[in-house]
């Protein structure tokens, strides 16, 4: 069968583009013949033919990062020129990839927009369109501009595939005026790579099989992502677990209001970190917005808390942007992985990650994170599963230092339980394969054997 992929974006980093170089690749293992549009220039996949459409150098996002040798700007910045460049640029590129093909039997369009309008006009049919949360939130439901093509794209999309039961709802409000978008959308999560994401193995004869005390955060370095949540609770973990450590995997706009924050905390110096929160998304470029949460909890912190802050200096470290392959060297290490996103999350990726590799995957308690943390904590005792997810509310921060710290003090044998039964899960419910059967199915229409998204 030939299959098109459409996603405009790299292959590398997280998200989407860690979903569309999967997908490619169990594809092509499945002894497909399989075409994928993107602007990755560097990544290569075994049996994957990657092609690169010519945008002229200007890349629109959902969230604004920088990306080397491009113009970046996000899709509300456009000109009406600019982004009809963009869609007939890559309209133009999808038709000389199918006609080359000799036709293409089945196709995916990425993201709410531009994916499936531009495989629309390209008269590419039929084809299955996968929802990812960033273009639903942060552009068309924000930014009516955009209704027109989301509507167009989910018309002409046989199946509709989304993390969770979360983004369906707010894909269904988005678009009310397509009375048919419900009855073809279905649930279509991400998988994971058990083989790349494992539990940790000792290098060796004589090598220690002692997990250190470390809790990661891996994402985007943005205010929505909750990182100020994660640092204000450190101490507190800290105070309990002298021997704790707290690695930031990522980048974004947000970094050096973070890296203030922990640096006043670690001065123990209060009121330069409740400045930091005073000023919230002002620090990310944006309007002065303060953080609620992190405001609260440092206007009235527990006792000790400035002292704890400062004792806590030297055990967190920023590592910077990490390829996905690093990500799955640095899982297994992990006790704890934390996803502390304030907004919704098509789905928890971050905790499937973690989960195969043995570590507790804690998240915050709402949208595709929640979904996730339910269908792991099923096979776990109470006292472990009610670890997994904390409420985004007032008192968030003591939440966050609570799961952690009960986590560290289980019983080693309990926690080893636990870890055990954390990968067997992931492996049961999610693998690569298994997601492309189901792109396949929604491609062709074929949606009674696909779970629904209510």
């Amino acid at each position: 069968m030939r299959v098109l992929l459409f996603h405009g974006y790299m292959l590398r980093g997280t998200g989407s583009n860690i979903y569309n170089a999967n997908l490619a690749r169990a594809l092509a293992r499945l002894g497909h013949e399989v075409h994928l549009l993107c602007q990755d220039r560097e990544t290569r996949i075994d049996g994957v033919q990657i092609h690169n459409p010519d945008i002229g150098g200007l890349l629109p996002v959902y969230v604004k990062d920088p990306y080397e040798g491009f113009e970046v700007k996000s899709f509300p910045e456009l000109t009406d020129e600019e982004l009809d460049h963009y869609i007939d640029a890559n309209v133009a590129a999808v038709r000389v990839v199918a006609d080359a093909a000799g036709g293409i039997d089945a196709a995916l369009a990425n993201h709410l927009v531009m994916g499936p309008a531009i495989l629309a006009r390209a008269d590419v049919s039929p084809f299955a369109a996968k929802i990812h949360g960033s273009a639903l939130e942060y552009t068309v439901k924000p930014h009516p501009r955009f209704l027109p093509y989301a509507y167009e794209g989910m018309e002409a999309a046989s199946g509709v595939l989304v993390g969770s039961g979360h983004t369906a709802q707010s894909l269904w409000a988005a678009l009310p005026e397509l009375p048919d978008l419900e009855s073809k959308t279905r649930l279509g999560p991400p998988g994971v790579d058990i083989h790349e994401f494992r539990p940790w193995e000792p290098d060796g004869e004589g090598s220690s099989s002692h997990r250190s005390a470390l809790v990661v955060f891996v994402g985007k370095l943005i205010v929505s992502k909750g990182v100020d949540l994660l640092l204000a609770a450190w101490p507190l973990v800290k105070l309990a677990h002298p021997e704790a450590r707290l690695e930031v995997a990522g980048f974004g706009e947000y970094e050096d209001g973070l890296r203030r924050l922990l640096a006043a905390l670690e001065r123990g110096d209060l009121d330069d970190a409740r400045e930091v929160a005073r000023l919230g998304w002002k620090l990310e470029g944006g309007e002065g917005k303060p953080l609620k949460i992190l405001s609260a909890f440092l206007d009235e912190p527990p006792a000790g808390y400035a002292e704890a802050a400062k004792s806590a200096a030297g055990t967190v470290e920023f590592i910077g942007r990490l390829e996905h392959h690093e990500v799955a060297e640095l899982m297994p290490k992990a006790e704890a992985a934390v996803m502390t996103s304030t907004f919704p999350e098509a789905f928890g990726m971050v905790a499937v990650e973690a989960a195969a590799c043995g570590a507790l995957p804690v998240s915050a308690g709402h949208s595709g994170m929640l979904e996730v943390s339910a269908q792991l904590s099923k096979a776990l005792p109470q006292e472990v599963a009610e670890l997994l997810s904390f409420p985004i509310e007032l008192g968030a921060i003591e939440a966050i230092a609570d799961r952690l710290n009960r986590w560290f003090d289980l019983p080693t044998e309990q926690r080893e339980r636990a870890r055990e039964t954390l990968v067997e899960t992931v492996a049961r419910l999610w693998s690569w394969e298994g997601v492309a059967l189901g792109v396949l199915a929604a491609s062709a229409g074929e949606l009674e054997e696909l779970p629904g998204a209510e």
